[in-house]
């Protein structure tokens, strides 16, 4: 079957020169300078010719894989009403990045950020029984979440493309199977589109559940944080990083004793003026949990990462104190408190802080610290938690070698959800007995725009994008260099192409120089790049590789089938 040739000169296509002033990440300059996309508001863009045929490409490979484990096709809607959401939680939970929106008649509704209360009330409208079970529905649609600094391009908008499905099991031996569907056919797609990835192990956040992956594109700009084992095979988000204490050898430690240490509230202060490493401090760093002082010591030279530390806690809302809160509280002196002293105040602790381990920390007195001040002896964890921020070197959980840290760009995440939503929702099935069966969940996405970004960051070069054949707009770029035999045999090869059954954009713009056409080709991305220059009166064109930059003479007809091959 014949394929469109499409024409340089009829497509919507302005490609510039210069790098948009905005923009940062390199995804985000190239896709707009070849004319991918365009920006109209922060957050929010409109995918042009070229765009939309790579994010449909996207799609395609996505839909495929999908419907090849059974999965089932729907399109939910995106305006949404209230009441499920409010039914689950998450209508407080997701807090400001919900956009919300009243009808004319006042009654709430909201953009839908992801639909796990919708498909679980589409089940429970259509499914009665265990032989409805089991069952995949998943959508390729438009999603909504109000960033609070959407940036990047692409990769963090307030509306973006998503795949999202989910599974529908009577058993938790169904639900684990449903998920291992998922994972297989996730390692297909992103092996089709030509991404390099990771699977590490994940939290769930504000989706629930318990069993949680996260695919992960390595690239200088992405904005999740991995780690990795460079002696096994466990990686995991920087979030999902466990730490096991050791414990601590037996010692009979000194009395507590106080220090006077003037004029330093920080870790680094006091360190240089006892002269002691910070990793031999206690850091006590105070928070608000649903308004609540709560206080989470960690050894003084670490650091407390807030993401961890709000996913420990939710839902609840975690927020850092401000000076305000001291007032009033004569048992929190600000830059010297100790766990030793805070009465009624929760504390939570890392880990390393075990019993039995000593710590020079705050005496809870205007310029004193403590030494000696023994976990324990002299004061008593609530709860532990693991909530520093993982550095290079840090002991892998698995094998105790240490870890390495790497950036990249979450491009999918799979979800065990077990009953968090049935429950919600009272989903139940006549099962095998007669008697009702509660229905277990898995939700699995696929950022399908931010796949598009992640493979423009990973394979694009210094002269433009490079597209992998899988999702390219074109399987051939023909560029005319110019003169009229030239035009003509451009259009000439691109229509034996076309009939071939391969996709073929032809630069015959008449008026625009070589030297342009071919940057725009090179710009552009396009695998295979054929032009018809110097030799055309001879039956000669050049193929080039656009990946390799590799480049032969060859005669039409060779040309021809050679890509044809």
């Amino acid at each position: 079957m014949a394929a469109q040739v499409q024409r340089m000169s009829r497509l919507m296509v302005k490609t510039l020169r210069d790098d948009p002033a905005d923009a940062e990440t390199l995804s985000h300059k190239l896709l707009v300078r070849a004319g991918y996309v365009r920006r109209n508001a922060a957050g929010i863009w409109s995918w042009l010719p070229l765009g939309k045929k790579v994010l449909e490409n996207v799609s395609r490979v996505v839909r495929e894989e999908m419907d090849a484990i059974g999965a089932q096709e729907v399109l939910l809607p995106a305006v949404l009403p209230k009441e499920p959401y409010e039914a689950t939680g998450r209508w407080e939970e997701y807090g400001p990045e919900l956009f919300r929106l009243k009808d004319r008649k006042g009654a709430d509704y909201l953009l839908g950020p992801t639909h796990e209360e919708i498909f679980t009330l589409l089940v429970k409208d259509q499914c009665t029984s265990y032989k409805d079970l089991p069952v995949i529905l998943y959508q390729v649609q438009s999603k909504y979440r109000d960033e609070a600094r959407p940036r990047s391009g692409i990769l963090r908008g307030r509306e973006f493309l998503m795949k999202d499905s989910y599974s529908f099991d009577t058993t938790d031996e169904g639900l684990a199977e449903s998920y291992a569907l998922h994972r297989e056919a996730y390692i297909k797609i992103f092996q089709r589109l030509g991404l390099d990835h990771r699977i590490v192990s994940a939290v769930s956040g504000a989706m629930g559940g318990s069993a949680s992956e996260e695919f992960l594109a390595p690239a200088a700009a992405g904005e999740d944080t991995f780690v990795h084992c460079t002696a096994c095979d466990y990686a995991a988000n920087t979030e999902a990083v466990t730490f096991v204490a050791e414990p601590p050898a037996a010692v009979e430690h000194p009395a507590v004793e106080e220090l006077d240490t003037p004029d330093t509230p920080t870790i680094e202060t006091l360190a240089e003026h006892l002269g002691v490493p910070a990793s031999a401090t206690l850091k006590n760093l105070l928070v608000k949990v649903d308004g609540e002082i709560v206080a989470v010591g960690v050894p003084g030279h670490r650091e407390v990462d807030l993401g961890k530390l709000s996913d420990h806690l939710a839902p609840a809302e975690v927020e850092l104190v401000t000076a305000e809160d001291f007032t009033g509280r004569p048992d929190l002196v600000r830059g010297y408190v100790g766990p030793q002293g805070l009465g009624k105040v929760r504390y939570l602790a890392d880990p390393r802080i075990a019993a039995g381990t000593a710590w020079i920390t705050g005496a809870n007195k205007e310029g004193v610290h403590a030494r000696n001040v023994v976990a324990g002896r002299d004061f008593e964890v609530d709860e532990y938690v693991d909530v520093v921020v993982v550095e290079d070197g840090d002991p892998c959980p698995k094998c105790g070698t240490g870890l390495k840290l790497d950036r990249a760009i979450e491009i999918g995440h799979i979800f065990q959800l077990g009953r968090k939503y049935a429950d919600a929702f009272q989903l139940d099935v006549l099962g095998q007995n007669g008697k009702p069966t509660r229905v277990t969940m898995g939700s699995y996405g696929i950022g399908v725009s931010r796949a598009v970004a992640a493979l423009a960051e990973q394979t694009a070069d210094e002269q433009g994008l490079c597209w992998p054949a899988e999702i390219a707009p074109a399987d051939v770029h023909v560029v005319a260099a110019g003169k009229a035999l030239q035009t003509e045999l451009a259009l000439d090869v691109s229509a034996q192409l076309a009939e071939a059954g391969l996709r073929v954009l032809v630069d015959e713009r008449p008026g625009v120089s070589p030297g342009v056409k071919f940057t725009d080709a090179e710009l552009i991305g396009v695998p295979k790049i054929l032009v018809a220059g110097r030799r055309s009166a001879e039956g000669i064109v050049e193929l080039k590789d656009r990946r390799t930059g590799e480049r032969e003479e060859l005669p039409v007809a060779e040309a021809i089938a050679r890509l044809r091959g």
